[in-house]
Order: structure tokens, then sequence, then C-alpha cells
């Protein structure tokens, strides 16, 4: 049964070689030192039917724009992520697996010179715009630019912050981007409580697509805080869904890694302090909910 859910999952959620495996580095890589033999790469991407030929294309690609970096040792070819991409994916990593922060907002106010170059990094961040000059964001992304001002606020009173919301961010496409992940993922859950049985490889397989088609909506979206959201907000429940599936699937995920996944002369440990960090911070999304 395990093996009919990966092929239907698979038609729903095709994947871009590229994206998937910024998706495996970003599991189960970085989180466990940061290398992997090219072997292992072309193996989990080919279960889940991308060519090896695709593969080698989108890591020459990674390596070209400054993400991946290759390394020799003896025959095999190694990469690990650049200190840019880590920047990036630490933030990532904070995003789908860190308790939502305490609902802070930040304003920006930028130079008429500045209006250029710093609003497209923002805009992406979650900012919107109040402005020619104002933007206003959720305070857990702060702008790295140093010449920036930058003022902090809570909510001091507000009973019309909802409102806010959804008159300067496009709410429903986040709505629309969780509602897609529950509905290719409820099904798993339902799976997995009749008692479906997944090897250790199916496990991994899962794991790396849910975080694949979460990470897909939860870095689109602006996590603003929960009182400017509407009622039975679907990116809740899509949490919620995404912590019990991850800690479900990651007993035997993580033992295929540490069984068959290459650093270099050692295997990739099953686990690590950061991982362990990361399943114990979905553990209290999952029992708060």
């Amino acid at each position: 049964m395990g093996n009919a859910l990966i092929p239907r999952l698979l038609d729903r959620m095709p994947l871009r070689s590229g994206g998937f495996i910024v998706t495996l580095y970003g599991d189960v890589v970085e989180p466990r030192g940061g290398r992997l033999w090219m072997g292992n790469i072309v193996e989990t991407c080919r279960m889940v039917g991308i060519s090896e030929t695709l593969v080698r294309t989108a890591v020459s690609r990674l390596v070209a724009a400054g993400q991946l970096t290759g390394e020799r040792q003896g025959r095999r070819s190694f990469y690990r992520l650049t200190d840019g991409a880590r920047h990036e994916f630490l933030s990532a990593a904070r995003t789908l697996f860190a308790p939502q922060a305490e609902a802070r907002w930040l304003f920006v106010w930028l130079g008429s010179e500045q209006a250029g170059e710093a609003v497209p990094p923002l805009e992406r961040a979650g900012f919107v715009r109040l402005g020619p000059h104002w933007l206003l964001g959720p305070a857990h992304h702060r702008p790295a630019d140093p010449t920036l001002v930058v003022f902090e606020a809570g909510t001091a009173a507000g009973p019309r912050l909802r409102d806010l919301a959804a008159a300067h961010w496009d709410l429903a496409a986040f709505a629309a981007a969780y509602d897609a992940f529950l509905a290719a993922f409820a099904g798993i859950t339902e799976a997995l409580d009749a008692g479906l049985r997944l090897s250790d490889a199916e496990a991994l397989q899962l794991r790396l697509l849910l975080v694949h088609a979460y990470r897909h909506a939860a870095l689109r979206d602006a996590r603003l805080p929960a009182e400017t959201l509407p009622p039975a907000w679907s990116g809740q429940r899509a949490r919620r869904l995404f912590a019990d599936l991850y800690l479900r699937l990651s007993p035997a995920a993580d033992r295929y890694v540490g069984q068959h996944l290459l650093a270099g002369d050692d295997l990739l440990p099953a686990q690590t302090a950061e991982t362990l960090g990361r399943t114990a911070s979905l553990a209290r999304i999952r029992d708060d909910a």
C-alpha cells in the first residue's frame, strides 16, 4: 500500500529536480553536517522519479548559482551548501520547524534612493507597502540591510486587525496553498491510522515529499500573527498535519539515512542535536493543537 501512496502523491505534485535537491539538503543533509555523496543524491532523487541526467544537470546549475560547492574524495564527488546558501536554509528551517514567534511587527522606512533595491527582498519576506516610504511586515523576518530604518512594535489595540491583513496581504492565495497541501497529505494520516506499514526507504520518500510540499506553502506565506487571520485558518491545520506526519515518519526515515547516505568515509548520522531539536519543536506544535 505504501508503494501506491507515493505514485499518487507524485501525480499531484510534479517535482523539479533542483527544487527537490534543495529539499533533500534542507531536511536531511544540512542538519547532519552538510556533505553528501553524489551517488546518494542520484539514488534519492530516483526514488521519486527524477532521472540521473536531470539530477546531474540540476546539481551543476546549483553549483553555478552559488548554492552548492563540490569536493572530491578519491573517485567520489561530494557536495555541500555554500555559506550563503546555509544562511538561507537556516532561515527556512526556522519557518518549517520552529513554533510561531510572538506577535510583533516591523515598520521599515525607505529613503527615495532605497526604494528600488530594498523593496523586492522585503516583499518576498512578507512585507507590504503602506505608502511610498513605509513597509509593514511581521517581525520574524528582520531586514539584513543595515542602512534601513526599522521600528518594532506590538499591537496596543485593534479590533480591525483582520481587516488590515485582508486589505494588504493575499490571504486567499496563502490559504489555497495550504488547502492543496492538506488535500494531498491528509490521506497519509488516515492510512497510517489504519495500520499502513512503510519500509525505511518509503518513509524517507514520504517525508521528503511532505517537506517539499509544505515548504512550497509555508515559505510563501507572510506568517502573520494569529489574531489577524480568518477563523479556522487552514495554515494552522496544515502546520499541525505537517508536524504530526513528520514525527510519525522520522524514526524509519532517519534509520534509512543512518544506514545508506554517505558524508565521506562515514555514513551520515541517523540523528544529531539539530534533528532532535527539530522533532522536539514539532512535538510542541503537535501537542499544542
